[in-house]
């Protein structure tokens, strides 16, 4: 393999630990060098820095896997958080982490079942097809099938709560946000990370949502209930490539739309239908088939909305609600984004701020038909988020925590569709058709 194996994964906190120890004398050294350069040359930007800290936070990372691999990989999606060198770098979790090497996944097998691979599978690949923040993926066969089988790196499950500790140091100075804000974001990840983490509960996750999604030009591999244990689960080989190298190849705009389409109507099925999604849209995740069919291979993320939550949040993909001061604070005031002690200027800073943000947000879902590979659109996303970020209001934990990933799943849905420069028909979900949400009539 062209990446280099790993043998060993630090377990103990003592081993991880001195792992992130190492990349902060590091990150150190880094400063102390861009300001000795800055000393000679004061116009020098932070770029350099910014590349070497990332390559080192990155490698660093990579090595211990788990939960700090995956924050890396969620931070790269969010381009309003880090410098372009931080997301460029860290999106490569997204795709190829450094695979662990045979003996370690021989062990795993002996220890969950209590057999090697070859005595459960025809054929057996101990090099990994890929390699991401949770685990590893080898091909295999079964009677003539050809099987993906999923491994967890050893310890991953036990070192989470620890592992976000340590990493909050650089989240905070990568962030630049307040300390409360990033606890309510580091506890609702470490929840997240748990299940993730759960094999079995993924086993029975992927198994639902296979079987209620009908989505048209959507395919999921089958799972194997009888080949899985907790910490490895196993599932037909979807024949395809990943979004980036589809991307490679020079798509047709036709093409792309169909993708984007599906991919679209997707997440729209499970938002409104089952008011549970995938909520780990990087893609990383998703495969384009032969006739332009997408698989979906990971449904280890998995966010429950409340209706609660659901209610206000999607009322504003009609535009009634935002030409309605009284409701629209409401719904804000619901979902915590105006809380009570608010004076009446802080009710109508925030109300302004968050009436920009939610207009920006349902432009897609009110145009009906929409061109996501409008760069301006996505400029002024960003540009808001640049706006909001240097302003100390915004310093102040706001939002009931199911904004994390529910933001985190639509902006990532949002980037991918831009990414395939796809227009995609919005309306398609069937309550559209009446111009709301079926929950939403009674707000």
């Amino acid at each position: 393999m062209s990446m280099k194996e790993q043998n060993s994964i630090p377990s103990t906190r003592i081993g991880r630990s001195g792992k992130f120890i190492g990349t902060g004398i590091r990150i150190g050294g880094n400063y102390l060098k861009h300001y000795s350069r800055k000393l000679v040359n004061p116009g020098i930007s932070k770029d350099e820095l910014n590349e070497d800290n990332a390559e080192d936070i990155y490698n660093s990372l990579s090595q211990l896997k788990g939960s700090a691999l995956k924050v890396a990989q969620m931070l790269s999606m969010d381009r309003n958080l880090l410098p372009k060198a931080y997301t460029d770098r860290f999106s490569m979790a997204q795709y190829n982490a450094p695979p662990l090497s045979g003996p370690l996944i021989l062990k795993t097998f002996n220890k969950y079942f209590g057999r090697m691979p070859s005595a459960i599978f025809d054929e057996f690949d101990l090099r990994s097809s890929n390699a991401a923040s949770i685990g590893q993926v080898h091909r295999a066969k079964l009677k003539g099938k050809s099987l993906a089988v999923k491994i967890q790196y050893p310890g991953v499950a036990e070192s989470i709560s620890s592992d976000l500790k340590m990493v909050k140091p650089f989240a905070l100075r990568l962030m630049d946000v307040s300390e409360k804000d990033l606890r309510i974001y580091l506890r609702e990840v470490e929840e997240k990370l748990l299940e993730e983490t759960d094999y079995e509960l993924e086993l029975e996750r992927s198994r639902y949502f296979t079987g209620v999604c009908t989505v048209p030009d959507v395919v999921f591999p089958r799972y194997y209930p009888e080949l899985s244990c907790k910490k490895i689960i196993t599932m037909d080989w979807l024949e395809g490539c990943h979004l980036r190298e589809f991307l490679e190849t020079g798509p047709s705009q036709e093409l792309r739309d169909k993708i984007g389409q599906a991919l679209w109507d997707f997440y729209n099925f499970q938002l409104h239908e089952l008011r549970s999604v995938h909520a780990d849209p990087h893609p990383g995740n998703f495969l384009v088939l032969p006739g332009g069919r997408l698989g979906i291979i990971d449904f280890g993320c998995i966010k429950e909305i409340p209706a609660d939550f659901y209610d206000p949040f999607f009322s504003f993909i009609c535009p009634e609600p935002l030409s309605d001061r009284e409701l629209t604070i409401a719904h804000f005031r619901q979902m915590g984004m105006i809380l009570p002690g608010d004076t009446a200027g802080q009710v109508e800073f925030y109300y302004r701020h968050y009436r920009e943000m939610v207009a920006l947000f349902a432009r897609p879902y009110i145009e009906r038909l929409f061109d996501f590979g409008e760069d301006e659109y996505f400029r002024q996303l960003y540009s808001y988020g640049e706006r909001v970020a240097k302003m100390k209001e915004f310093k102040q934990a706001r939002g009931v925590k199911h904004f994390i990933y529910m933001n985190r799943t639509l902006f990532g849905l949002y980037n991918i569709l831009n990414e395939l420069r796809a227009r995609v028909r919005t309306d398609t979900y069937p309550a559209r058709a009446e111009g709301r949400p079926a929950s939403v009539t009674a707000l």
